[in-house]
């Protein structure tokens, strides 16, 4: 029986590509803003394109927030993609002004310091020992978009989930580009716009449901 994904609808652009993506890795896929729907998938995936602020006041408007915070309160997976990775963090700064994220992780999403932003492109990821998205594309490249990322992880508190498991990429600077840490995963990049392996990686999430 096919895993039931949910691509939460909050207004976010460019989300069928997505969508498409999980349903040729073998999900049954919906796009939908419907709380009990994005709650009860199997997977969640929080798509993000654009700015941190915005972003997360469309997500707080159609209930986004409480939907992931419900959902891994019970360990369900979600997953996060380009903004939708970079809103799990305690707040984003973009023009100097501090947006207040879901507070999910604990760090800051800054502007990364580098002459050529936005940074987009196809770049090669630093690999956490251990990473179950990773298995078997190890070594290939993903496709980024974006000027700003969240630079370290640091878990102030235990928590009921094995260390998570850290990936980073580099323009200008070290940067996040993937975090798994029990139910929520995040990449920075965009595994729906990078070919087999982003393919590949997104069936590995999958398998983790």
């Amino acid at each position: 029986m096919k895993k039931s994904v949910v691509v939460f609808d909050y207004g976010s652009g460019n989300v069928h590509s997505a969508l498409k993506a999980i349903e040729k890795v073998g999900a049954k896929v919906s796009l939908t803003s419907n709380f009990e729907e994005a709650v009860n998938a199997d997977g969640l995936l929080i798509p993000g394109v654009g700015a941190f602020d915005h972003v997360m006041k469309q997500l707080v408007e159609t209930r986004g927030d409480r939907v992931v915070d419900k959902r891994l309160a019970s360990s369900a997976p979600v997953l996060g993609i380009c903004v939708g990775m970079q809103v799990m963090f305690d707040q984003g700064i973009e023009h100097g002004i501090a947006s207040e994220g879901l507070g999910q992780w604990p760090g800051t999403v800054e502007k990364l310091d580098s002459d050529k932003l936005p940074n987009i492109g196809w770049n090669r990821v630093e690999v956490g020992s251990g990473s179950n998205l990773f298995a078997g594309v190890e070594d290939e490249y993903f496709y980024f978009v974006h000027s700003y990322a969240a630079k370290k992880l640091e878990l102030d508190v235990m928590t009921p989930f094995k260390e998570p498991v850290l990936s980073y990429s580099e323009h200008g600077e070290k940067f996040l580009a993937a975090v798994e840490n029990g139910p929520l995963m995040a990449t920075q990049f965009h595994p729906e716009k990078s070919g087999e392996a982003g393919l590949q990686l997104l069936e590995n999430w999958l398998g983790t449901i």
